[in-house]
């Protein structure tokens, strides 16, 4: 079971930019596709951010993010990235990483591998 590691994130202000990275352990991504979901105390459920096709570098966005946040990888680094812009205070939440050995898009039953999961705080 492949192991992702996040890092990134943490607090900014309202309109400012933060970016996540994803890495799987060893330095070489197993995956068919990577996804970003994201967690509010207010639901209970991740909710689906963007995915992208690894070799094929095909993005998919929730429309919610669409044209804020960009969805990206490094093949040579084995590592993911989401790229968030004009962030606002609801966009406050947990963001994962996901990765899975087929195309689960949004999907998230779907993701077999998960990371950690890292804080994004954003103030007003």
């Amino acid at each position: 079971q492949a192991q992702l590691i996040q890092s990134g994130g943490g607090l900014v202000r309202a309109g400012g930019s933060l970016s996540l990275s994803c890495t799987e352990r060893g330095g070489t991504f197993s995956g068919y596709g990577m996804g970003w979901f994201r967690q509010t105390p207010e639901k209970r459920e991740r909710e689906f951010v963007a995915a992208i096709m690894w070799e094929a570098a095909v993005p998919l966005y929730s429309p919610t993010f669409k044209g804020r946040f960009t969805i990206s990888r490094d093949t040579g680094k084995g590592t993911g990235y989401l790229q968030m812009s004009s962030l606002q205070p609801e966009d406050t939440a947990i963001y994962f990483c996901a990765s899975s050995d087929v195309w689960n898009g949004s999907y998230e039953p779907g993701y077999k591998n998960w990371g950690q999961g890292t804080q994004v705080t954003v103030s007003s």
